[in-house]
């Protein structure tokens, strides 16, 4: 092999594997002040700004999208029920969420089509026949998949943020309840303080507040909250609740033992995913760090070898 060559072969494998390291470190730098703006943004109360160009443009697209879904309707009222609970247990409390999450699917099912006829001179052309049908395959997978991958991703986030502040909900109300007030007192009050730290979990503290204004029994109320979560954890509080009142026992000595439990529960969450952490670190370690590393041991020995063989030839 030309030594020249190999010096320029050694260079540019030491300046892909600079590259890689840097932007993994960038990539990483950047996610953890984007989380971190979050988070204090969240916990000083605030919300995100959006402009005044682009709050048009996403309500125009919005309305087309609702205009499309209200079109394509579905009418059976069950299915209509269990689309709806998904959307709220994702996020999305809008009575308009189920015509804009239908016009979604049928603005991606146009989309896909209007791509796949894109890609029909390509496979006509007897060039790429095998790649074109490969791409219009992905963008029909992409159609019908892709809005219901949407609302899981949103469904498992709100999912994390739940179990997160259920144990400190409990606790503020254990304390809230344990001071004098009532449950149902107690529940308004602890949303407020939810509100900054946990704001979905707040939303549905004061969904299930109104709902006991409004005359609606405990049980029942306790029982949609739950559902609204989608949470293990809320039905057994919904549950307990109800055991408790039917039977008479202390409230805030129940709440006590609950709150216990699922502080319980979530140390155990938190040491299953330390235990799991270097099995996820070997994708990271193999692709990014080792060739780095590998890269620092191997190519000084082989600059001078090549340095060697130039002074040599």
């Amino acid at each position: 092999m030309d030594p020249v060559l190999f010096q320029q072969v050694l260079t540019y494998v030491a300046a892909g594997l600079i590259s890689m390291g840097v932007g993994g470190g960038g990539m990483m730098l950047l996610r953890e002040v984007r989380a971190g703006a979050r988070r204090r943004a969240r916990l000083a109360g605030n919300g995100v700004v959006v402009r005044g160009g682009q709050a048009r443009a996403d309500s125009g697209m919005l309305r087309s999208v609702k205009r499309l879904g209200e079109k394509m309707a579905i009418q059976d009222p069950a299915q209509i029920s269990t689309i709806r609970a998904r959307l709220i247990q994702s996020g999305w409390y809008n009575r308009e969420a189920v015509a804009i999450y239908l016009g979604a699917r049928g603005g991606a099912l146009i989309l896909a089509t209007g791509a796949t006829l894109l890609t029909v001179p390509w496979a006509l052309s007897g060039i790429g026949g095998p790649a074109a049908i490969a791409v219009a395959g992905v963008f029909a997978v992409a159609a019908i998949l892709g809005p219901d991958q949407v609302v899981k991703s949103r469904r498992r986030k709100m999912e994390l943020e739940y179990l997160e502040g259920f144990p400190d909900m409990l606790d503020l109300l254990v304390a809230s309840v344990e001071a004098g007030l009532s449950l149902d007192a107690g529940v308004s009050r602890v949303s407020e303080e939810m509100g900054r730290r946990y704001p979905n979990l707040g939303a549905h503290l004061r969904f299930l507040t109104l709902e006991l204004r409004a005359g609606k029994a405990r049980k029942e109320a306790w029982t949609a909250f739950a559902d609204r979560l989608g949470i293990d954890e809320a039905r057994a509080l919904a549950t307990m609740l109800r055991q408790a009142e039917e039977m008479g026992t202390s409230l805030g000595e129940t709440l006590a033992v609950f709150a216990d439990d699922m502080r319980a529960k979530r140390m155990l969450r938190a040491e299953e995913k330390a235990m799991a952490l270097p099995a996820k670190l070997m994708v990271p370690l193999i692709l990014f760090i080792f060739p780095c590393l590998l890269g620092v041991l191997i190519l000084p020995a082989a600059y001078k070898i090549s340095q060697s063989m130039v002074g040599g030839g």
